[in-house]
């Protein structure tokens, strides 16, 4: 969420280019990191992270106002943070948008590809999910390139464009209405138009993956049933437990999985519960409930944060990341969640699954397993 494209909040923040536990954490047979020699974790959870393909659908590279930051190279330091991290594959993916949503979109793409061309120790780009496969066997961090919105689109032509550049991964709406649908803060949700099911058929054709995680609950289901095959909802939890324009019905859904669809978890503080506490174990939740709703096929994660989250920018950065929304989105005092702000989170939430008797398979599929599969449907 950082850039100097000032028409959206995660525009501004787009980066460098223009319920408490129940139980304690488990630590039988547990170890600590040398990056990290604070946390224990154990072995099982170890095992399992570092094991398997694990995909953040939505994880921003970095949260930054700087413009210069696409030009930047990885201290020792970072770079330790992201292989530590035991993610694999990162979307990354901001929302731009406005009268120049275009322009913004091709110099997003060249600046954030070329920061992992110049931090190529550390990052590969992702065309198919070989790269994918292949990251993890080579230990490398995968790029998955996004945007989260479709203003770019100015014509279904540049679908194609904009996938020969790059872009795998595009939400057809931000939170406010375009020329494809509506987003989710909208008053009125018109569904999907004329012009978006062109643009999700472009898409389809092309083989970039449909995000609708912000966009408006009509325009979510529109945009499923247009759809030939799966579509994502790569970053939102369940209205079922939060009342938040951001997050999804159980229709929505229900319609994704019977597409063939996945749906990951977000671990922004009020997309997950209302009211304080909130921790990795209430984030849990809604991976319990999609999981219990359509199958453990059709979740996974889309943490909609960096490695470190939110609450430790900078008090100017983080008050204006704030303004730039409406009141809707009902921001508290903090925007991370509690055991899921920091850059090992991934372990923190593998501890939780297993606590909650999740088997090894189904823990691997919510890591990655089954956005994998999506993305291979998908991208072909």
């Amino acid at each position: 969420m950082a850039s100097s494209f000032p028409v959206t909040r995660r525009a501004i923040f787009a980066g460098a280019v223009g319920a408490a536990l129940s139980a304690p954490m488990i630590n039988r047979g547990a170890f600590a990191f040398a990056a990290a020699p604070a946390k224990r974790y154990s072995r099982r959870a170890v095992d399992l992270v570092t094991s398997s393909l694990v995909i953040d659908m939505l994880a921003p590279l970095k949260i930054t106002t700087s413009a210069d930051y696409v030009a930047h190279r990885l201290t020792d330091a970072e770079a330790a943070d992201f292989r530590a991290s035991g993610i694999t594959g990162f979307h990354n993916a901001y929302g731009l948008g406005g009268p120049n949503a275009k322009a913004q979109g091709l110099e997003y793409l060249a600046g954030w590809q070329g920061f992992a061309g110049r931090n190529s120790h550390v990052f590969t780009l992702v065309d198919t999910v070989a790269d994918l496969d292949r990251a993890k066997r080579d230990g490398k961090v995968a790029v998955i390139m996004g945007i989260q919105n479709a203003d770019q689109f100015e014509s279904v032509d540049d679908v194609a464009i904009f996938r020969r550049l790059g872009l795998r991964c595009a939400q057809l709406t931000y939170n406010s209405q375009n020329m494809i649908g509506s987003g989710s803060t909208d008053r009125v949700d018109g569904g999907v138009s004329d012009y978006g099911a062109a643009i999700i058929a472009a898409m389809e054709k092309a083989n970039m993956l449909v995000d609708v995680s912000h966009c408006g609950d009509k325009t979510t289901l529109d945009a499923i049933d247009i759809a030939a095959g799966p579509i994502a909802i790569t970053h939102s939890n369940a209205r079922a437990l939060v009342d938040h324009p951001r997050v999804k019905t159980d229709a929505a859904i229900k319609a994704l999985a019977a597409k063939g669809g996945v749906m990951g978890i977000t671990g922004v503080r009020m997309f997950v519960r209302a009211t304080d506490p909130t921790n990795v174990g209430h984030m849990a939740d809604h991976i319990d409930h999609v999981a219990k709703l359509v199958g453990v096929d059709h979740v996974g994660i889309g943490s909609d944060a960096d490695l470190n989250g939110y609450d430790d920018m900078a008090p100017d950065e983080y008050a204006l990341l704030k303004q730039g929304y409406k009141g809707s989105y009902a921001f508290r005092d903090k925007i991370d969640i509690d055991g899921f702000d920091h850059p090992k989170k991934m372990f923190d939430l593998t501890e939780e699954l297993i606590r909650r008797g999740y088997s090894n398979e189904n823990i691997t599929a919510v890591l990655g397993g089954n956005f994998r599969r999506l993305l291979a449907q998908v991208w072909g």
